[in-house]
């Protein structure tokens, strides 16, 4: 699977009470969500994901409470792929659970500037920064990882594996 698009880059520690706002976790309507992530940290995100779909932010990226409202959030405002130097173990489980692809790479994640265009190539972990023509490697998922993100999540990769087909 491969991604290319322009960058919102982030700095260290972007917790999950910035990805989605705690007044807003009454709900779990999935645009809802959208609608409101990353509000307080980024007041023009929800115009900048219209046309950017990666982010890539530093250091243990999704900190904070378990909430799986987060990646949910992030997936649901169209963005197709997180680059961080690391990730909260919590959010780093929750968004393959919810399908949304993550890479850590720590070079990536320092070189790259807001508004490059980048290309991913999530099989490999191969990620060129288009813009200055760096390039980096990252460690991808095993295939299975690859399988249930692939999927869309969890649920729909077990779905498939009971019975034998994806969901329409």
């Amino acid at each position: 699977m491969k991604v290319q698009s322009t960058v919102i880059k982030y700095g260290d520690h972007v917790d999950t009470d910035v990805i989605i706002p705690a007044r807003y976790l009454n709900t779990t309507d999935h645009a809802e969500l959208a609608s409101h992530c990353m509000e307080d940290l980024d007041a023009d995100f929800k115009q900048k994901s219209l046309t950017r779909k990666v982010i890539v932010a530093g250091r243990n990226f999704g900190c904070g409470s378990s909430r799986e409202h987060a990646p949910i959030a992030i997936k649901a405002s169209g963005i197709e792929l997180v680059i961080a130097d690391s990730f909260a173990r919590i959010f780093y489980r929750n968004a393959i659970d919810i399908g949304l692809p993550i890479i850590e790479c720590p070079a990536a994640a320092a070189a790259i500037r807001d508004g490059d265009e980048v290309t991913v190539n999530l099989d490999t972990g191969e990620i060129a920064d288009i813009t200055t023509g760096e390039t980096f490697v990252a460690a991808p998922f095993p295939p299975f990882i690859q399988k249930i993100i692939a999927c869309g999540g969890i649920e729909a990769f077990v779905r498939e594996k009971i019975t034998g087909k994806a969901e329409a």
